[in-house]
């Protein structure tokens, strides 16, 4: 997951983003360091784009090693927001100006953060209550009616997705829950952590209607009288459920070796 923590110069940005990145075992990233090692002080448009790329750029190869990684910087404005392209992102709005002048007069504030501060506080309990939104999202609630998702999702593909939206649609909110069965042949070659990232990509645009979790290499559902749920199989079409994770799994090594 690539997380960014934005805002303006002085808000406490660096002080948390090092926090939160401790305590999700993430991969750091601070801006003015990164700067540093590229020697580019351009904060022009295009300078501030470049430095967006480059930052989504470290972060995808966090990705490659199966870290997440928490962006410290400015990202001032919608263009830097989307070339970063942050699947979480930390809007830390404490204070109304910054010490650069240049920065105050370019930087828009995000419309809809994932999480946003308002004033300095406990970064410990900030934190903490980062990690609790990421990994549930604002509006999955545990005792409302939710939909089960059992699968190896190896990887996780469009007819998963599908399937995810018609259960959504079905129930309001949906737990995936994703086996274990990590490295147990040529068929199941992603970890829980890739497979999640793998989720969470396609699934972006619902971030608050799911919540993923890891559970033994269940292989059988049973239970005794009525119990108050059901078990159903839903039927997709012949076109999504021709989808094979197999194929998809040889075209990710393919790409591997041509880029390799």
């Amino acid at each position: 997951m690539r997380i960014l923590v934005m805002g303006l110069p002085g808000s406490g940005k660096t002080t948390l983003a090092k926090v939160l990145a401790e305590k999700l075992n993430a991969v750091y990233f601070n801006a003015d360091e990164i700067r540093k090692q590229y020697n580019d002080w351009d904060f022009s448009a295009e300078g501030r784009l470049r430095q967006a790329e480059r930052m989504n750029n470290l972060a995808w190869i966090a990705e490659d090693y199966e870290k997440w990684s928490v962006a410290d910087f400015v990202c001032p404005t919608e263009d830097t927001r989307r070339k970063f392209d942050a699947e979480f992102t930390v809007f830390m709005n404490t204070i109304s100006a910054g010490r650069f002048e240049d920065t105050n007069k370019v930087f828009v504030p995000p419309a809809c953060p994932d999480f946003e501060i308002t004033e300095f506080g406990d970064v410990d309990k900030q934190t903490d209550d980062i990690i609790a939104r990421i990994n549930s999202g604002p509006e999955f609630t545990s005792n409302r009616p939710t939909g089960l998702m059992i699968g190896r999702f190896q990887p996780f593909h469009d007819g998963h997705k599908k399937l995810f939206e018609t259960i959504l649609e079905k129930e309001g909110q949906v737990l995936i829950a994703v086996r274990d069965t990590h490295g147990l042949d040529e068929k199941n070659p992603f970890s829980f952590s890739k497979v999640a990232r793998g989720i969470h990509a396609a699934l972006r645009e619902y971030q608050n209607k799911y919540q993923i979790i890891q559970i033994p290499n269940i292989t059988g559902v049973y239970y005794g009288r009525d119990v108050g749920y059901k078990v159903e199989q839903i039927h997709l079409g012949a076109e999504i459920e021709s989808i094979s994770a197999t194929d998809i799994r040889k075209k990710m090594a393919e790409q591997s070796d041509t880029t390799s």
